[in-house]
């Protein structure tokens, strides 16, 4: 980690926990290990007030908050059902990571239940789950006034002192990578700059792809030490993003709706390693910063991109199979998957891509239960 990368995350979480004064620091690694101790003091503080055990006594609490690849959105029955008045437009399903792992955990251990507070909501960014309200834009039978805005993840999951467990999938609305996915899909489609250079030297009022991860990884510190200040108490775990993308660009075909269309090869490569494994690995360094839990469902998961073949694919392309329920169209756009009897899935993960999540998160449910 360079220096300045651990100057940053100390001073953000500075900015969020109790500063400890009358202490001058001047070198960024000791501004780092100052506001890492500033941490692990202040939990340590929280759990020694008076206020229960955390969890019931014959369960454990589990809160779930995160984007989309947590939520499933087209992976399964709608949670809420459809037509049921509580749907909020988040899209959550009942074949997603969290109803998988939350089925396998049944009972752990035997005669304590593990009680899943779902929360996640498609699109929603790091902001989202500490800070801001989002308002949902699910095209699934969408009310007449469009969805209500829902309270930030933390609020509505009543994070507290008795919840035993959070995870956490959240970062790429951030960027936005669906966003910069559209872009380089237009830009393939044409023979001006590429992708690559489109978001190296951006036009003006967009952020580079520098700028972007230094961005996330300022509101990922943020959204950590809000959570951990929610639920002092809990484990927490982040979980990363799969290998959406090929190891080789060109093992797409540029001519298909169900991989990655019409964004050229190189640009699939810069995205990858620029992009999405950079992306990942903010996320494990900052998950690390504050002692927390790392889930890496990338490795798992190479070979099973978007870009593969029906059955062999853990990642949905631009079109794809999804749940009759989920449209065929993209509302203002021309895309449009039904002349491929598809539906618009835009590089998210399918059953068997939630399944591989499923293994990693389960396991790391039970190492922090067990180490309670």
């Amino acid at each position: 980690m360079r220096s300045t990368s651990m100057g940053r995350l100390a001073a953000l979480a500075s900015t969020v926990l109790p500063a400890r004064p009358g202490k001058t620091v001047r070198h960024p690694v000791s501004r780092l290990r100052t506001s890492a101790l500033a941490v692990g003091l202040t939990l340590a503080v929280s759990a020694l007030v008076p206020s229960g055990s955390a969890g019931a006594a014959d369960q454990y609490e589990w809160a779930a908050l995160g984007d989309s690849y947590t939520a499933g959105g087209f992976v399964g029955e709608p949670q809420p059902p459809l037509g049921d008045a509580s749907r909020d437009g988040c899209d959550r399903t009942a074949d997603a990571y969290p109803g998988v792992v939350e089925r396998e955990l049944d009972e752990f251990p035997p005669g304590k239940f593990v009680h899943l507070t779902n929360v996640s909501c498609g699109n929603a960014t790091i902001a989202d789950i500490a800070d801001t309200q989002q308002t949902p834009i699910s095209p699934v039978q969408p009310p007449a006034g469009g969805w209500a805005a829902v309270d930030p993840q933390i609020q509505r999951a009543k994070l507290d002192d008795k919840t035993d467990v959070v995870t956490i999938g959240v970062g790429g609305n951030s960027l936005p990578f669906g966003g910069m996915l559209l872009k380089c899909l237009e830009l393939g489609a044409t023979l001006g700059k590429s992708c690559r250079e489109y978001y190296t030297s951006p036009p003006e009022g967009e952020e580079n792809i520098k700028d972007k991860l230094a961005r996330v990884q300022d509101e990922y510190v943020h959204m950590l030490a809000k959570v951990h200040q929610a639920a002092p108490n809990a484990k927490v775990i982040t979980v990363g993003y799969p290998a959406v993308l090929p190891e080789e660009g060109s093992d797409c075909n540029r001519t298909s709706l169900t991989e990655l269309g019409s964004i050229k090869h190189a640009d699939i490569d810069w995205l990858r390693d620029e992009v999405l494994k950079p992306l990942n690995r903010t996320i494990e360094r900052v998950t690390s910063f504050f002692g927390d839990r790392y889930v890496d469902v990338y490795s798992s998961s190479v070979g099973h991109d978007a870009c593969r073949p029906a059955g062999t694919k853990w990642v949905e392309g631009i079109c794809g199979d999804a749940e009759d329920y989920w449209p065929a169209k993209l509302p203002g756009t021309l895309l449009n998957c039904g002349v491929l009897h598809k539906r618009v899935t835009l590089v998210h993960p399918n059953a068997e891509g939630h399944a591989d999540t499923a293994l990693h998160v389960e396991r790391a449910i039970r190492i922090a239960l067990l180490d309670r």
